[in-house]
């Protein structure tokens, strides 16, 4: 484990700060620090004399607005910043430039409204890059260009009213996007270009109201999707069809009135959360949910998947609806109606 001093970095004002790990004993009074921790609502200066050997610098909480552009020189082994819940409004270009093992760097809840284009070194090892909780309205794709072992992005919680395509196309180790809580009204089809790794992707909580029905083909690899709480009143069939190993779905507290998507045949294991949406319990949704018992889909919170429409069905669970009445809309057997999924793509609506 790590050994930490409590007397060798000392903020502005003087006072030591007091680090996570217990001083060194007296068999270790010649280690140096490794770790650096201060939590102190009264500080306004960076501090300063951190020796090369540290390893984590954590200045949070704190009422710091600004970095110097030579804060963070000569620290060759720094791998994790954590700088969240500060005052911060801006950044310096060179700040991260000369941090060749940084691997996390934590800029959660602040007051950043831009960023420096290409915040880190060309060759950034860079794995963890934390956004939430700041002013960004917009995304540049010159921030990530250099981030191509990036495996965890979260710009959550901020201002974002529309990305660029291809803002995040180098980005090919990236596992984890994180874009809820924003303003996002619409998805370009290229967002996700060039993330063939990723394997989460959250637009919780924004304002989406359609997406383009080849959105996801381009990560094939998504496991994890989080669409609640939007605008969505309706999906394309095929959204969902190129992502083979998606096993958690959320719609949740939508405007869906019916659904049926076309999934995967490799998609053995699937959970949904189709709660908190005006569903029309008809001829469509029974398709649908012969569909989810014929492929044992798990149903979370299905106590809150209820029924709108008709009106004799309004309140009820839609799980527990009887199939005479799911059926009673229908124009022709359910076993006679073509399966949207059985087209070819392009020809299913």
């Amino acid at each position: 484990a790590a050994v930490t001093s409590r007397d060798r970095v000392r903020s502005p004002h003087g006072s030591p700060h007091k680090s996570r790990l217990s001083p060194p004993t007296p068999a270790h009074k010649h280690c140096n620090i490794t770790q650096f921790v201060c939590i102190s609502p009264s500080l306004s200066s960076f501090p300063t004399g951190f020796p090369e050997e540290t390893l984590m610098i954590s200045v949070e909480f704190t009422n710091l607005s600004s970095i110097g552009p030579n804060a963070l020189q000569k620290l060759p082994k720094l791998q994790e910043l954590h700088l969240s819940s500060n005052q911060l409004r801006s950044l310096p270009g060179s700040l991260f430039r000369d941090l060749p093992a940084l691997r996390v760097l934590d800029l959660t809840n602040n007051l950043l409204e831009d960023l420096p284009p290409e915040i880190v070194d060309s060759y950034s090892p860079l794995q963890h890059l934390v956004l939430k909780g700041n002013r960004l309205a917009a995304l540049e794709p010159a921030w990530f260009q250099t981030l191509r072992k990036l495996q965890w992005l979260d710009v959550s919680d901020n201002q974002l009213q529309a990305l660029p395509p291809n803002c995040f196309q180098n980005l090919s180790s990236l596992k984890s996007l994180d874009l809820s809580n924003n303003h996002l009204d619409r998805l370009a089809p290229e967002l996700l270009a060039g993330l063939p790794s990723l394997e989460r992707l959250n637009l919780e909580g924004n304002q989406l109201h359609s997406i383009v029905e080849h959105t996801f083909d381009l990560v094939p690899h998504l496991s994890y999707l989080f669409l609640q709480h939007n605008n969505l009143s309706s999906l394309p069939v095929q959204l969902f069809r190129e992502l083979g190993q998606l096993g958690h779905l959320d719609l949740s507290n939508n405007s869906l009135t019916s659904l049926a998507p076309c999934f995967s045949e490799q998609n053995l294991t699937l959970y949904l959360d189709l709660s908190g949406n005006p569903w029309a319990c008809d001829c469509a949704m029974f398709s649908f949910m012969q569909w989810v018992t014929d492929r044992s889909v798990g149903l979370y919170a299905s106590q809150h998947t209820l029924c709108e429409t008709p009106k004799n069905l309004k309140g009820q669970m839609v799980a527990a609806v009887t199939e005479d009445k799911l059926t009673a809309s229908c124009s022709a057997a359910p076993a006679e109606r073509p399966s949207p999924c059985s087209l070819p793509r392009g020809q299913a609506s």
